[in-house]
């Protein structure tokens, strides 16, 4: 049984959650997914692995309360069990032999980019990182990416953290001032995976985007996380998540990952109407 272990709000809709999960913790690497289901008759949650602690057989996730599964997900404490976790799927992010590296993450992206962050300072790369959120009451994990980084960038849109303004202003400010990156990783909202990469490209810096946001059933089977990489269809869940984002086709992936909207808030407002119900 996958029991609930800690569960801890990061702030008002992204959740911190450690699970008792042994045997995936002792293969997990950072950029991995797992899938769970809440019970028995719940959806299929892909969530990128958070941390991980092979000692202590653990694996965490972090998810933010947006539809009818992560809010079934929610409803679950502290001693209760999840019904299914199963991983770790997908290809672990690249680290080794990289140098410099800059880490963007955007909003609950952050959850995914520190793990990648972290083991990238444990190979001993310098690491700076720039994690952007819409406010202040939105900033997850920034003392984590303070204690890994050598330099790190907080921004917000509104400056109420940090600096105002947008990741991608940040990141160019640092190339200019003479930083010179073996690699980019960008983790977050497509749009602002896009606009990093548009960056990146004009100095000719690898970048490396993980294309989670648009995953569905985890497995390759359902074809909704297919995207268009240098001309060929790939998943995302099989083949990646992590792309080279100078070859992703963004407009494609962001098209695609709106085609459910409608549906999901369906699911939501049952599932909203089915908690009050309950409570």
């Amino acid at each position: 049984m996958f029991e609930i272990l800690e569960k801890k709000a990061l702030n008002p809709t992204v959740i911190r959650m450690t699970i008792a999960a042994p045997r995936v913790a002792q293969k997990a690497e950072p950029g991995q997914f797992v899938i769970l289901r809440a019970g028995d008759e719940s959806e299929r949650l892909p969530l990128t692995i958070a941390d991980f602690d092979r000692e202590k057989g653990t694996v965490t996730i972090i998810y933010q309360i947006v539809g009818a599964g992560t809010m079934e997900l929610h409803s679950l404490n502290v001693g209760q069990c999840l019904h299914d976790f199963v991983g770790p799927l997908g290809v672990a992010t690249h680290t080794e032999g990289l140098k410099k590296v800059c880490v963007v993450g955007g909003g609950v992206g952050c959850a995914i980019a520190y793990p990648v962050a972290k083991k990238l300072q444990s190979q001993g790369a310098e690491v700076h990182s720039i994690i952007g959120f819409r406010n202040s009451e939105l900033v997850i994990l920034e003392d984590e990416f303070r204690q890994i980084s050598s330099e790190l960038k907080l921004m917000t849109d509104d400056g109420s953290r940090g600096e105002k303004g947008l990741v991608t202003a940040a990141l160019e400010s640092l190339i200019q001032n003479g930083h010179n990156y073996d690699e980019v990783i960008a983790i977050g909202p497509l749009v602002m995976m896009k606009f990093v990469c548009q960056v990146t490209k004009k100095y000719g810096i690898k970048t490396m985007v993980s294309m989670n946001p648009i995953m569905i059933d985890g497995t390759g089977m359902c074809g909704g996380c297919r995207l268009t990489v240098d001309g060929e269809t790939k998943f995302a869940c099989v083949d990646g998540p992590d792309f080279d984002g100078h070859l992703v086709d963004f407009d494609e992936a962001i098209a695609r990952s709106s085609m459910y909207r409608e549906q999901e808030q369906h699911a939501r407002e049952a599932s909203c109407n089915l908690f009050s119900k309950e409570a």
